[in-house]
């Protein structure tokens, strides 16, 4: 199994952010998952990335040139990707993989979450998304995506798109748990 893991790359975060992801890439590597994640070496990215190479999982990132450029690659993934730019980055970030999973993260991780939201809703990426709301993290996302739904912006079947959890060891389950989707989701998309 493959999975992309969207999350900070901010150093100055709270421990706690820190810790679930360390307990998840434990998890990942003990479930033999292979992550495929932004390419960093700091904040969460550079630990998921640590911790699951210390635990023996396969860690894949996608990195563009101009960040290699200034030293931000984590120097020891299973396989670092040089891309040229962000775009190609997320295009490769989710291609072939089983599932997304959002840690907690600035407004790249919010801007990579809801791009994979959109492609789900239209039909162009199929695979669970789960967003880990470690102490209440994604909160106010979670009020947010309800109100689009409940001002009719988006459908009430669009709930299901996504899946919040609280806790890291509540992911995988919940990946195996996620409701079907297809590319026919295409013939609901419009509200």
């Amino acid at each position: 199994m493959k999975i992309c893991v969207y999350c900070a790359s901010s150093s100055k975060i709270d421990s706690k952010y820190f810790e679930a992801s360390q307990k998840l890439a434990a998890e990942f590597a003990q479930n033999d998952i292979t992550i495929v994640y932004g390419g960093g070496s700091y904040g969460l990215m550079g630990s998921i990335a640590d911790t699951a190479l210390a635990h023996g999982g396969k860690v894949i990132g996608i990195l563009p040139h101009f960040m290699e450029k200034v030293e931000w690659g984590h120097k020891h993934l299973t396989e670092l990707v040089i891309v040229k730019d962000m775009h190609e980055r997320k295009k490769l970030l989710i291609q072939d993989v089983d599932a997304v999973v959002a840690l907690p993260g600035g407004c790249g991780t919010l801007e990579e979450l809801m791009e994979v939201i959109t492609l789900k809703r239209l039909g162009k990426f199929t695979k669970p998304i789960i967003i880990l709301n470690t102490d209440n993290f994604y909160h106010h996302l979670k009020l947010l995506l309800q109100k689009m739904i409940d001002e009719r912006f988006m459908r009430k079947e669009h709930d299901t798109i996504w899946q919040f959890v609280d806790n890291p060891e509540d992911v995988i389950p919940a990946i195996k748990n996620a409701p079907h989707w297809d590319s026919n989701a295409i013939n609901f998309a419009a509200v």
